[in-house]
């Protein structure tokens, strides 16, 4: 039997497939329409904000693990999650040659919707950057 807590892993990895992938239709519809995150609110200005780093970049690979995750709500609805995150980032074209590192944490807040577990709210703490962030390029 998947628990919530497996669920909410695998769409954590989602996550992160869709960032690396660049697969922006997939990555929206991991947020609900009113979600914040990246510094912006709304599922499509999420989208937006995160192609406007990612779109231009090269490969990136984004590690998640310690992954802590907590039921919140009356009905267990909700959830919150705290996972740790390394993401390396290449550049490509003009930045070629150049790379951008960063760890630190994801807190998310989740609830439970018709099309499963969607993200309402998604905070990025870094706890350390290496590189250029000039890697990081719209599309």
């Amino acid at each position: 039997m998947t628990t919530d807590r497996d669920q909410i892993i695998e769409r954590l990895s989602d996550v992160a497939s869709a960032l690396d992938t660049r697969d922006w239709r997939a990555l929206g519809e991991l947020f609900t329409e009113s979600a914040t995150g990246y510094g912006s609110t709304g599922r499509q200005e999420i989208v937006a904000t995160v192609r406007q780093h990612l779109g231009g970049c090269g490969p990136s690979q984004h590690l998640l693990g310690n992954h802590r995750v907590v039921l919140t709500g009356d009905e267990e609805d909700h959830a919150r999650s705290r996972t740790y995150v390394r993401v390396y980032h290449a550049g490509k074209d003009e930045q070629a040659g150049l790379s951008y590192e960063c760890f630190g944490e994801y807190t998310d807040e989740w609830t439970r919707t018709s099309e499963g577990w969607q993200i309402n709210s998604r905070v990025l703490r870094v706890d350390f950057t290496l590189g250029d962030r000039r890697t990081l390029q719209p599309g």
